[in-house]
């Protein structure tokens, strides 16, 4: 009996930090102006050895689910009047392929999205530069596709891939979006 109330105390507890777009977009000033975007579908987990930061062949990709997820993610916030005016990417090409595919506006790449989950960079530098990106983004409305663990790190949140995140800045607190 008591794992069950343990249990259904969690989903509730899950439950209420849950978000429909629309909430998040008619409350700006609460809910804060940064979305985070796990990158869409990408079969698999890491990177393979011959992973190059630079070579998208040496890396995962989205594969049609994941392109179809991108684009439909995209249609979906478009459609309901978001339109950010910062779109950055980690450097990791199934980022910036889910950013493109959105198609919201020509992505930046910016290392403080960057997955420092096999150490092909430092957690303290992605954290540093993540800070920093924040700082230039200020009060304007902004998508940054990143990865899982730069969500679960700054945020707090464990997105499935091409969840969203709303995340205040000034606050810390974060929103999965439904």
């Amino acid at each position: 009996m008591r794992a069950l109330l343990w249990a259904c105390l969690a989903l509730w507890a899950g439950q209420a930090s849950a978000l429909s777009l629309e909430d998040y977009l008619d409350q700006p000033e609460r809910y804060g102006q940064v979305l985070l975007m796990r990158h869409a579908m990408a079969p698999g987990t890491g990177d393979p050895g011959d992973f190059e930061l630079g070579n998208c062949a040496s890396q995962r990709n989205l594969d049609a689910r994941g392109q179809a997820q991108a684009i439909a993610t995209g249609e979906r916030l478009s459609a309901a009047g978001f339109a950010p005016q910062v779109i950055a990417t980690s450097p990791w090409c199934r980022c910036h392929q889910t950013a493109r595919l959105l198609a919201l506006g020509e992505p930046e790449v910016d290392m403080g999205l960057a997955s420092f989950f096999q150490g092909h960079v430092q957690r303290a530098d992605t954290l540093a530069a993540f800070d920093a990106l924040l700082g230039r983004i200020g009060e304007r409305s902004a998508i940054l596709v990143t990865h899982f663990v730069v969500i679960s790190a700054v945020a707090g949140r464990s997105p499935a891939s091409g969840g969203l995140v709303a995340f205040n800045p000034r606050t810390q607190e974060s929103w999965s979006i439904d």
